[in-house]
């Protein structure tokens, strides 16, 4: 497993990940957090997970200094759906865990919307803890760095 840049090359394989039916309720296409990383690009760091070849998620952080949002977040995480459960995802969060120490950043962020299906479990299973906040429905989560690195 790798971490790969968005480059021309990569950016339509990029945009035809697809998740698993009624997954699209939790995260927003890969296309709409590319648009959004080109309107924002010193918040967005998007990458592509791939295994050997094959493509098999897309990872969204933010690293935005002043923003309370985006100071160090997975902002999104869409793992192929015939490729859930295989590691990529935790993978991909520790691969923000790393650029975020990088940055020297202590704390991990991510938000998620609650119900069945949704990625709660996931990052709880990661160690993320509820911080009590919440934003338009979207619930806030927080896990050390070092702690996702270790893990």
């Amino acid at each position: 497993m790798e971490i790969r840049e968005i480059t021309p090359e990569n950016v339509h394989d990029a945009c035809r990940i697809t998740l698993r039916p009624g997954q699209d309720r939790y995260v927003a296409p890969v296309s709409f957090s590319l648009a959004q990383a080109y309107a924002d690009p010193e918040a967005a760091w998007p990458r592509l997970v791939c295994d050997g070849d094959e493509v098999v998620a897309f990872v969204m952080a933010g690293f935005k200094d002043g923003d309370p949002f985006l100071h160090s977040t997975i902002w999104r995480l869409n793992v192929v759906g015939d490729a859930q459960g295989r590691g990529y995802g935790r993978f991909a969060v520790r691969a923000v865990a790393e650029e975020a120490r990088r940055r020297g950043r202590s704390e991990l962020y991510t938000a998620y919307l609650l119900g069945e299906g949704s990625p709660e479990g996931f990052y709880r299973r990661l160690g993320f803890e509820p911080t009590g906040r919440s934003m338009d429905g979207m619930y806030e989560a927080a896990a050390p760095v070092g702690d996702l690195l270790s893990a």
